[in-house]
């Protein structure tokens, strides 16, 4: 089983400084703002990928 991904910027202040907290899998800590956060993925959405009927797939309007 591969590595999780680690978060590339503190979501409260943006800075980079992140390291693992110890309360556990996905806990980080940012040194710059002293904040610790947890990340966890919640699964996938069941509607899955819907497409405006509208649009082209070159982003265009339809016309």
């Amino acid at each position: 089983m591969s590595e999780r991904a680690a978060p590339f910027y503190c979501p409260y202040c943006g800075d980079e400084d992140l390291r693992p907290n110890e309360q556990g899998h996905g806990a980080w800590e940012c040194a710059a703002c002293n904040r610790a956060f947890q990340l966890t993925f919640l699964g996938l959405l069941t509607r899955g990928l819907q497409r405006d009927a509208g649009r082209d797939d070159l982003g265009g309007n339809g016309i």
